[in-house]
């Protein structure tokens, strides 16, 4: 491979500067990093996603003057102290080199669990300084690297699901905390397919049910939680009562915005509601009052005085226009 697309170690030197009249220069490996190339490992957040971008695409030797807008530069990773925010970038980049990954081709399983523990250290790392989407695609690397791996026997193969199941749960926070909730109960469910009494997993989904509005589901999963391990115990009565508070939280926005729908009784709406009518036809009328003669008050009251207008919905359902009137809706021409 001429270019280091997957993730690789890499070698380079580079010159940043500011993208202004002066173009100041803010960081040079030559002279910052006493003349020391610069090594960093591809796909762990370690340096600017702008910049780790263009590397991927060069070939050994080759030098390329970046230009980066400020959110593939600093906005989003860790500023120098001469760097001010919302800065365009001009970069000076040499690769110098890279190396692959090592293969697992040919390592025995100590040794590939051994190699999954530090890409999964990588990923947490990732995960707590909340870069999800690198993280996650940490854990979904090794998850498709796991499919060439074939335990020799029981306890190889219990280290190994245990190894895949965690992977898996990563994957499902991972997508929580990016806000999607399905994607995260498909990537639990793919650990209680092979474990239905899996006690984290049920958590995991249960708060990504909570976290989607599925209440039911995930006190469903809560209360399993507890009655397969009873060592999660008071993480699942924590999580029931975090679950009854975000109900109560919907409920109570619910209600705000139907502030006044369901306080008061369908007869107390409907004679509200003529109240209000009679009180704006009045208003109008005596808006009206000076540009009217008499004939026009004799039409206002006779229009008042009229019995309704009968529908075909009216004579099938007598009741039917009291019933709408509640609703606010006494003039539709369907009665």
């Amino acid at each position: 491979m001429d270019c280091p697309l997957h993730d690789s170690l890499l070698r380079i030197h580079y010159k940043g500067m500011l993208l202004n009249d002066d173009k100041m220069v803010f960081y040079n490996t030559r002279v910052d990093n006493n003349g020391q190339p610069l090594e960093f490992g591809s796909g762990e957040g370690l340096v600017p996603e702008g910049l780790e971008m263009c590397v991927r695409l060069m070939l050994p030797g080759e030098i390329a003057l970046v230009t980066c807008p400020p959110d593939y530069a600093y906005d989003k990773f860790p500023r120098p102290a001469n760097v001010p925010e919302g800065a365009h970038i001009q970069w000076e980049i040499e690769l110098l080199g890279f190396e692959m990954l090592k293969d697992w081709t040919g390592l025995n399983f100590q040794a590939i669990m051994d190699e999954a523990d530090k890409i999964r250290g990588t990923g947490n790392r990732l995960f707590k300084e909340g870069k999800f989407e690198l993280a996650k695609a940490k854990y979904e690397k090794m998850l498709r690297e796991f499919n060439h791996v074939n335990p020799q026997d029981d306890e190889e193969g219990k280290v190994f699901l245990n190894a895949r199941n965690s992977l898996h749960l990563n994957v499902a926070a991972c997508y929580l905390k990016m806000g999607e909730c399905r994607k995260s109960i498909e990537a639990c469910n793919k650990v209680l397919d092979a474990s239905p009494v899996h006690a984290k997993a049920l958590y995991r989904r249960g708060m990504a049910y909570m976290s989607a509005g599925d209440f039911e589901e995930a006190r469903n999963d809560f209360k399993m939680m507890m009655s397969v391990d009873k060592s999660y115990e008071p993480d699942a009565t924590a999580a029931l009562v975090k679950l009854k508070q975000k109900e109560l939280e919907v409920e109570r926005k619910a209600r705000t915005q139907f502030k006044g729908l369901f306080d008061k009784k369908p007869g107390d709406i409907a004679e509200a509601g003529v109240d209000n009518r009679g009180d704006r036809m009045l208003s109008e009328n005596q808006k009206n009052d000076d540009k009217e003669d008499s004939d026009g008050d004799k039409e206002f009251l006779e229009a008042e005085n009229a019995p309704p207008r009968m529908g075909f919905l009216s004579h099938v359902w007598p009741t039917s226009r009291r019933f709408f009137t509640a609703l606010g809706l006494d003039r539709c021409s369907i009665l």
